[in-house]
């Protein structure tokens, strides 16, 4: 388990998950921090402290691949964890050669989302 310090930033339009995911979360020994959307990402003070970024890959305004290239474009290195509901593995393929830590499809796994958040944390 990481330490309750490790912030993980969740972006994803659907209410369901910005709910749902900041409590699994919590259970891990994380501190989650929610977002709509990556405009409301970006412009709030959390980019800077993010330890670990799920990034659902198709909202409305700027997509995931779209903040992942911006985050790039900043020299902002946060390990990113995209999650979607298309089940599309050359989506999948081009976000991993991309840097993405993994790609997850939803519905995932709790161990699954560990796993990954894991990764993205010794990765960072």
């Amino acid at each position: 388990m990481m330490n309750k310090q490790s912030l993980i930033s969740i972006v994803d339009d659907d209410e369901s998950v910005r709910e749902s995911l900041p409590d699994l979360l919590k259970e891990f020994g994380f501190a989650p921090r929610a977002f709509s959307s990556a405009e409301e990402f970006l412009a709030s003070d959390g980019f800077s402290q993010t330890e670990c970024l799920i990034l659902d890959i198709a909202m409305p305004g700027m997509c995931g691949p779209e903040l992942q290239q911006e985050l790039k474009c900043r020299k902002l290195r946060i390990p990113i964890i995209f999650i979607t509901a298309q089940r599309d593995e050359t989506v999948r393929s081009r976000l991993l050669e991309q840097g993405a830590v993994a790609c997850l499809f939803k519905p995932f796994s709790d161990s699954a989302l560990l796993d990954a958040l894991n990764s993205a944390i010794q990765a960072k």
